[in-house]
């Protein structure tokens, strides 16, 4: 069985941290697409469906937060993660984001590469030939952290 298997978006106006994150991806055998400004993301939804998705919460052009939103209006069923070192897990905005779904996870920069495996196979079912099936796994209040991602 041949099944197309959905990239994971990487935006993040750091090039370095995109090449990070697309490494982690590739090795839970998933394809990835990068964008590095909001603009750019949004470009590529137009054209492509996403599995999950990782945004910078300061992104160039738009904060995170609102690229979520926006990317919310057009795939309401889209796993959105925030990768941030400006915020924290207990940050009010977080908290809110996670509350209200606008969010699925946040996690914490710097990370482990663990997290961030975590959270690829906590949002992707049946996808990605080394993610187990757990379920389609979208839960609010989702946050991973060095202290929470044992």
């Amino acid at each position: 069985m041949n099944k197309k298997i959905d990239p994971i978006l990487v935006v993040d106006d750091e090039p370095e941290m995109c090449w990070i994150l697309e490494n982690i991806i590739r090795k839970a055998g998933f394809p990835s697409m990068k964008a590095l400004s909001a603009r750019e993301a949004m470009a590529l939804t137009e054209s492509n469906t996403f599995c999950l998705a990782f945004l910078d919460a300061k992104l160039s052009d738009v904060d995170g937060l609102e690229l979520a939103r926006r990317l919310r209006k057009t795939n309401c069923n889209l796993p959105i993660v925030i990768v941030s070192g400006y915020f924290y897990r207990d940050d009010l905005t977080i908290e809110g984001a996670l509350a209200s779904e606008l969010i699925a996870a946040f996690v914490g920069k710097p990370f482990d590469h663990d997290e961030i495996l975590n959270v690829i196979t906590r949002y992707t079912s049946r996808q990605g030939k080394n993610s187990p099936h757990h379920g389609n796994g979208f839960h609010s209040h989702d946050s991973l952290s060095a202290a929470e991602s044992d």
